[in-house]
């Protein structure tokens, strides 16, 4: 097989946006396009992949680091001259070169495969990647022979009559012999209206010298969306969350109602899990098998085990451990660790902090910067009382201890293994082994006292 190159198109300033956000760092479901983009093409084993950067060059690379080279594009010359600014890494190899632009997220690996495996079996020298439009106001017209090869690429202004009535359109994406490319390159102007070096001209070019230019049509219009606004946007968020939820359903998912549930394209979901309305799963989130997400959740940057139930909670980069449960209404804040079988639930919020096995934290509790043992029980209104105002500090709590209701745990603290704290009290020194701690004020009674105080009418 012949080296596979691709050049990928990331240098517009996307003005159309209207942000401060490089274009191609628009996050669709939870990834940059550009990300979407890199990652459709590795998954296409190319041998090298070049990102045409402009404005914002730093954030692309950032972003994507060694799953590409870079190029710079100082002036937004057009797409001529952008794919131009790789011949100094790609100009003299042997090989088919991919041209994709960054703002097109919803290309598919296999689409890309199918065009390059489609090119180099025609043995073309370029390849335009095309879809059937209904409506093709607007867009590039494809023009062929009787025979299917490409004759040219007419745009909507300078369209006859009848070329305006052909419903396959450009998309442009492309495949080129990578020397005809660079060679062709050399010799496009920018004698046009615009002033600007177009890519489809390299089409012409190679035309004129009596090249193969073939064709290969996507089945899906939908994929060839261009995202050059915020409208275009919303459009790939929908394509694509209807595209990651048809997939995690087809592999053994339960989604009770995908146009109200919100995956994002990195999250892992184990067979027989059952998603309620309204969920949001993002960015690195890991899901087990037979796990019921109910309605409203979210989860963020998370591990859910095997067998657990969420309850309309929050949940973010935290770990739940087998058997484990959560809600309603309660939220792990990062670096949360519930191991096997936790219960947590309604009101609870915990941050910093492990949660050992079958321990219990009914409701209304606040634990934070805690390491918590086994079989523990923390009563309803306990607050762990982490910050001195300067400094986070930390409690510990021993397997088997019962945290009575209202407890305040003022830190740093250790309440040793099989303890009682009896309810409403404020906890400041250690609680030794066995032990049953009280710390409140004693009970005073006053008889008649009533009868003492003035009656209302």
């Amino acid at each position: 097989m012949s080296k596979r190159y691709a050049v990928v198109l990331a240098a517009g300033q996307g003005t159309r946006m209207k942000s401060k956000l490089y274009k191609v760092m628009h996050p669709v479901m939870g990834k940059p396009m550009v990300g979407h983009v890199v990652d459709a093409a590795l998954e296409v084993e190319m041998d090298k992949i070049v990102t045409v950067t402009g404005v914002g060059a730093e954030t692309v690379q950032e972003y994507l680091r060694n799953k590409s080279a870079y190029v710079l594009q100082e002036e937004q010359l057009g797409t001529a001259h952008a794919v131009k600014q790789a011949a100094s890494i790609l100009k003299d190899k042997e090989g088919t070169t991919l041209v994709i632009c960054g703002d097109t997220p919803l290309l598919t690996s296999e689409t890309l495969s199918g065009l390059v495996d489609f090119h180099e079996s025609e043995g073309a020298k370029a390849t335009v990647l095309t879809a059937h439009a209904n409506e093709p106001f607007g867009y590039g017209r494809v023009i062929r022979s009787n025979n299917g090869a490409v004759m040219k690429i007419v745009e909507q202004k300078d369209a006859s009559e009848e070329e305006t009535k052909v419903q396959e359109i450009n998309t442009g994406t492309y495949c080129f012999d990578n020397k005809a490319l660079f060679n062709a390159l050399e010799k496009v102007t920018n004698e046009n209206i615009q002033g600007e070096y177009y890519l489809p001209d390299v089409i012409e070019i190679l035309k004129k010298q009596g090249e193969l230019v073939a064709a290969f049509q996507l089945d899906n219009m939908d994929e060839a969306l261009g995202v050059n606004d915020r409208v275009a946007l919303a459009q790939a968020h929908k394509s694509m969350k209807e595209r990651i939820n048809e997939q995690h359903m087809r592999n053994g998912v339960s989604i009770i109602d995908p146009a109200n549930t919100y995956i994002e394209s990195n999250v892992k979901i184990g067979q027989d899990t059952v998603i309620e309305p309204g969920v949001y799963l993002k960015g690195n989130t890991e899901i087990g098998r037979d796990v019921l997400i109910g309605a409203h959740s979210v989860i963020a940057d998370s591990k859910i085990g095997n067998n657990v139930k969420i309850t309309s909670s929050t949940i973010e980069e935290s770990i739940m451990g087998d058997n484990s449960d959560i809600g309603p209404n309660s939220h792990l804040r990062p670096q949360t660790i519930l191991k096997e079988s936790v219960h947590i639930g309604n009101y609870v919020e915990v941050k910093k902090a492990t949660i050992g096995n079958n321990t219990k934290i009914g409701h209304l509790t606040y634990v934070g910067d805690a390491e918590l043992g086994e079989n523990i029980n923390i009563g309803c209104g306990t607050v762990f009382v982490n910050y001195d105002g300067k400094n986070k500090h930390k409690i510990n709590i021993g397997d088997n201890a019962f945290i009575g209701c209202n407890a305040n745990l003022i830190a740093p603290v250790t309440v040793e293994k099989n303890t009682y704290v009896a309810a409403g009290s404020t906890i400041t020194d250690t609680v030794p082994e066995n032990a049953l701690a009280i710390a409140r004020a004693r009970q005073t009674i006053k008889e008649g006292y009533f009868t003492k105080m003035p009656q209302k009418d």
